[in-house]
């Protein structure tokens, strides 16, 4: 015999031999379709695992599922959205779904491709974490396939929205700053390159925020935001400018956990320790923050949480519900040791 022939591929037919049930019951239990007794299931799922049954990706499409779900990311760097998967499919594992992820990139023409071939391979729903697309094109792919758009602010009747309070949180971090004692504040945004509303954008809600405590205790003339990228890249160019100004900030409240790394990396470089000759915070509270040689202080806003309920209201989605969903989590400050008193003149 060929060691290398290809050993003939389990089939549906097999398993149901193999559980003793028809093939029907067998697709029942695949589908979690109602009707099949815990006996059953347990019997056929004993068969699948014996035989290492996998169906195939096109005949379910056939059937109407695919039982995958697409997830458009912007890149793979941040680890936050590491937090997003862990949680989408800890939900959707449940149901049998598998995340399929594609990287959407920097510009609108390349995250269209990105959701095209999503679209192509017949996912059963779409989770886009920030995406740059604009809300009629959204609403076009989502009135043919369930979608949740994670991270921007907007209302539609024909997807859902999950969101972090970006008011409250980049609120909570300038506040902190403030009652250390800082007066030279700065801030690290990221330019602009979707062709949503900005008033949608979580990265225009944190800067505006920003802004508006700043003036809220008669810091206006001490307001100077530099826009790059939430990424460390983006931080460590941001803070270089910043740390060049004739009069340096004494603290910097990046957008990001990425851009606050990026920062710390431009102090240390330049000479400066963190906190004691100017203070760092992040958002996110990326794992990478609570590490000890980090220890960054920043906004806490579950990406765990945002993932599972992502996953869930696309299940829902799925299985027929209509109506639109909003979710918004609340955030919460994690104070450690980046951020201190501004060092005396």
């Amino acid at each position: 015999m060929d060691s290398g022939a290809r050993r003939r591929r389990v089939t549906i037919v097999d398993v149901a031999s193999r559980a003793e049930v028809s093939t029907t019951a067998v697709s029942k239990v695949l589908r979690n379709a109602y009707g099949v007794s815990p006996a059953m299931r347990e019997r056929v799922r004993a068969a699948i695992d014996e035989l290492d049954y996998r169906p195939q990706a096109a005949a379910r499409a056939m059937r109407g599922r695919t039982f995958t779900i697409g997830v458009l990311l912007p890149h793979i760097r941040n680890p936050f959205f590491a937090d997003i998967l862990d949680g989408l499919q800890e939900q959707a594992g449940k149901a049998d779904y598998q995340a399929i992820m594609i990287q959407g990139g920097e510009n609108p023409q390349a995250e269209e491709r990105a959701i095209n071939a999503l679209v192509d391979r017949q996912v059963d729903g779409i989770l886009m974490v920030v995406p740059l697309t604009s809300r009629p094109r959204l609403e076009e792919i989502a009135k043919d396939v369930p979608t949740v758009v994670l991270g921007r602010h907007e209302r539609s009747p024909v997807f859902d929205s999950v969101f972090d309070d970006d008011e409250l949180g980049a609120e909570l971090a300038v506040e902190h700053l403030i009652a250390l004692g800082h007066r030279r504040i700065a801030h690290i945004g990221q330019k602009d390159k979707s062709r949503a509303r900005p008033v949608d954008l979580l990265h225009t809600i944190r800067a505006e925020t920003y802004r508006r405590v700043m003036r809220d205790h008669g810091l206006d003339g001490e307001i100077d935001v530099v826009a790059t990228s939430y990424t460390e890249e983006g931080g460590y160019v941001g803070a270089r400018e910043l740390l060049g100004r004739p009069e340096r900030p004494t603290a910097i409240f990046a957008g990001a956990d990425l851009a606050a790394l990026g920062a710390m990396a431009a102090a240390h470089e330049a000479g400066l320790s963190v906190p004691g000759d100017i203070s760092i915070a992040g958002y996110d509270n990326t794992r990478m923050a609570a590490l000890p040689n980090i220890s960054l202080t920043t906004v806490e806003q579950d990406g765990v949480v945002m993932g599972r309920t992502s996953g869930r209201l696309l299940l829902e989605r799925i299985e027929g519900r209509t109506s639109s969903v909003r979710f918004s989590v609340t955030p919460s400050l994690v104070v450690r040791d980046s951020t201190g008193a501004p060092p005396r003149p």
